[in-house]
């Protein structure tokens, strides 16, 4: 299938490329996530009228990443978990707790945007996590895991 993408996607391209994708990528999380439309000769029209606001916006959206991510970067958050004597956890941190973690230290940052390359930590330790704010913004984010013995 044919799109025309409206903003810039990884691996894919920039605003405004008009790209091949199969056709359940783009049904199924392209358009519904407004990265993308499919590309007829009126939706190319539109895009061709509208492009200088969409690449406002992006420009805007990409300011405001790049501003956080330099309040960000480097930053460390502890969690506590009830762990055992051996320094294993009960359960694990995701990337739901360190979004909330950093949610509570004044950083507004969703939990699909902190990416843990190596899964759930698992043990008490320090990792660091990376935390992609817009596609061109990735910072590292320091992560240290307090056990609290039940």
């Amino acid at each position: 299938m044919q799109i025309i993408l409206l903003e810039k996607v990884v691996n894919l391209g920039n605003l405004g490329d008009v790209v091949k994708v199969k056709d359940g990528y783009a049904r199924n999380f392209l358009i519904p996530s407004g990265r993308a439309r499919r590309a007829t000769a009126a939706a190319i029209k539109e895009f061709e009228a509208r492009r200088a606001e969409l690449e406002k916006a992006q420009a805007e959206k990409l300011a405001a990443a790049q501003a956080l991510g330099e309040r960000l970067n480097g930053k460390s958050v502890s969690i506590t978990q009830k762990a055992g004597v051996d320094g294993r956890l009960f359960g694990s941190v995701t990337n739901h707790d360190i979004a909330d973690a950093l949610k509570a230290a004044g950083y507004d940052v969703a939990k699909q945007q902190v990416r843990m390359p190596f899964g759930p930590i698992k043990t008490v330790s320090e990792s660091t996590v990376q935390v992609a704010l817009h596609t061109d913004v990735v910072v590292d984010v320091n992560v240290t895991v307090i056990g609290e013995h039940a």
